[in-house]
């Protein structure tokens, strides 16, 4: 963990009020006080209140006291384990947790935009966000129902802030353990959409930001692999073309750019050579994967607990678990906060950089 002091506090968004991102934040605080020292949920009070009532220790439940703030910066006053939230608008009323409800997907929405606006002015230092439900989102409506996720939306968002068009403000998801990361040149979108998505500008772009991101948290020039789209990299066209058109030439321009690029490998097992293990050092500082599923399974593979959901190319600093919204279990108190609390880690060490 980053001992650098915070110049700004750290926002936690609430996430779907239905699902365990309350239950989540409220297990954090009580478990990691002091790693989450100068932080805040942006939320409901009630609803916090809520989850806190179903953490428990030794099976009995613990007084878990939530403050009402005015203003991020009272995050600093708040005692130890205690949760401090900052209430987005009018207070919520009950949400049925596991069902999908436009109401709270409207008010997970709005408590991402909200820290969202903050962030870029300058009020908070990162942005942590708690699990959406994209199925809740979209019956949200206007303007919520226009994007797939929390990418999408941070990058609307940003866009909005610099007076610039959405497509002038790339971004990309990377997922990262301390094993792995991956970099996605797609996100949310059908398989056949992310080959169509395979364009020379898109690996271009996705290997720029990937290099700018990871320089600046590594301090040096990153080794970055880039996977191939074709079983075993096309096999020298054998199986596909993409590789030899639009992978490879996009490497070799990035390569003129200054980055430190290879490839493209066989998504087989391009993964494992960028595996770091202890006392093993990996070959590669992360991974370029061609769409979602070829990108995230390997590292969701080695532990959704310790996953985190990183957004390259924004003007702030964003982190999330690395899970959905879990409403089969949510209200039951049975849920993990350990991807949560390694969001935040990282949230914090990016902030020091």
């Amino acid at each position: 963990m980053s001992t650098i002091p915070l110049r700004q506090p750290i926002a936690i968004t609430m996430g779907d009020p239905a699902g365990i991102g309350p239950e989540i934040i409220a297990k954090a605080y009580r478990q990691q006080p002091e790693l989450l020292r100068g932080s805040f949920v942006w939320g409901d009070v009630d609803t916090l209140r809520r989850a806190a009532r179903l953490t428990a220790v030794g099976g009995v439940p613990v007084p878990q006291p939530v403050a009402r703030l005015t203003h991020p910066t009272q995050a600093w006053d708040v005692p130890p384990h205690c949760i401090p939230v900052l209430q987005e608008g009018n207070a919520l009323a009950e949400i049925a947790c596991g069902i999908v409800s436009a109401q709270a997907g409207a008010f997970a929405g709005k408590c991402v935009l909200s820290a969202a606006r903050a962030a870029m002015r300058g009020e908070i230092a990162a942005l942590v966000t708690a699990p959406l439900h994209k199925e809740a989102l979209s019956a949200a409506g206007e303007p919520f129902n226009q994007f797939p996720g929390h990418t999408e939306m941070l990058q609307w968002v940003a866009a909005e802030y610099l007076g610039k068009p959405v497509h002038e403000v790339p971004v990309r998801m990377m997922l990262a353990n301390d094993e792995l990361r991956t970099v996605l040149v797609s996100i949310h979108m059908s398989l056949r959409d992310a080959i169509e998505a395979v364009t020379f500008d898109n690996v271009l772009q996705t290997l720029m930001i990937t290099h700018a991101s990871l320089s600046k948290v590594l301090g040096r020039v990153p080794r970055i692999a880039v996977a191939g789209l074709n079983p075993h990299a096309g096999e020298g066209g054998l199986f596909g073309r993409e590789e030899l058109d639009v992978i490879a030439p996009a490497i070799q321009a990035a390569a003129a750019l200054g980055c430190d690029v290879h490839g493209p490998w066989a998504p087989d097992t391009v993964f494992m050579r960028a595996r770091k293990r202890p006392g093993q050092e990996a070959e590669f500082d992360g991974v370029v994967a061609m769409y979602h599923d070829q990108g995230l399974i390997p590292v969701k593979y080695l532990g959704v607990e310790k996953g985190v959901n990183v957004t390259l190319g924004l003007p702030l600093v964003r982190t999330s678990p690395d899970h959905g919204t879990a409403f089969d279990i949510a209200g039951t108190g049975v849920a993990d906060p350990a991807s949560l609390i390694e969001a935040f880690r990282m949230a914090r060490a990016w902030v020091a950089f």
